[in-house]
């Protein structure tokens, strides 16, 4: 069951657009930060209205894009922090389900392997921000290199998210050419991010990074050494033929 794919299709953030149209200028910008820093919280709606209450002068543009860019990175670096607080029978529970393992495992390989470019990257994928964020966490990636890269992707995801209304003058009624682009720039960000990570080649782990199978079998304690890229990979061959299947 994929969360992500529900949740979207529950966009009970929708009718909070009306809200911000009849004036309440004043609560906009803690509407947009409430909805934004929490995961899988579907308000495409909210930031296009946002981006076309600030085209035409009832809100600020760049404040407008502190907020959600801003509201956003905060979010992912509680899900880091929940990632590097999870306990070996957290995990074991998590692992249980054999996709869910996979998936897991494949982001944490590909974040120790590539680093920022793939904390880019993957932000633009279908439940990105959470799975990222939580291999993230798991794997003890450190926090800073974890955060210059959410936070590139978070001011290019708020950029094109705002700009749908503020450049386009969009109205709700045309969300379909709305959404279209928006889709079209994620890909296209989504393969930039991909060519970073192929031309950044294999990289070591950066010191203080442990595999998440090392974090089970220790009961959640962060390993103190660097992992080998190569142990990571033999670790990763079911993940990744577990993705292609």
């Amino acid at each position: 069951m994929d969360v992500a794919r529900i949740v979207s299709a529950l966009d009970f953030t929708a009718g909070l657009e009306g809200y911000l149209r009849d004036g309440h200028v004043i609560w906009a910008y803690a509407v947009l930060a409430a909805t934004t820093a929490p995961p899988l919280v579907p308000n495409a709606a909210l930031l296009v209205t946002g981006g076309v209450l600030a085209a035409q002068g009832r809100l600020d543009i760049a404040l407008v894009l502190l907020v959600v860019a801003g509201s956003a990175l905060l979010g992912d670096l509680l899900i880091h922090r929940t990632g590097r607080a999870v306990s070996g029978r957290v995990l074991t529970r998590l692992y249980r389900r054999q996709r869910r393992r996979a998936l897991l495992e494949w982001a944490s390989i590909r974040i120790q392997r590539h680093g920022i470019p793939f904390v880019i990257g993957v932000r633009f994928l279908p439940s990105g921000r959470v799975v990222g964020g939580l291999s993230a966490g798991i794997v003890r990636y450190p926090a800073r290199r974890y955060l210059i890269g959410a936070g590139v992707a978070e001011a290019v995801w708020a950029t094109y998210s705002v700009g749908l209304g503020y450049f386009g003058g969009l109205a709700m009624s045309n969300s379909l050419y709305a959404v279209a682009l928006g889709l079209g720039v994620s890909l296209a960000v989504a393969a930039i991010g991909s060519v970073a990570q192929v031309l950044s080649g294999r990289r070591s782990a950066p010191a203080g990074t442990t595999s998440p199978g090392r974090v089970v079998a220790s009961g959640g304690a962060a390993s103190s050494g660097t992992d080998e890229p190569e142990g990571d990979a033999q670790q990763g061959k079911p993940a990744d033929r577990a993705m292609r299947g």
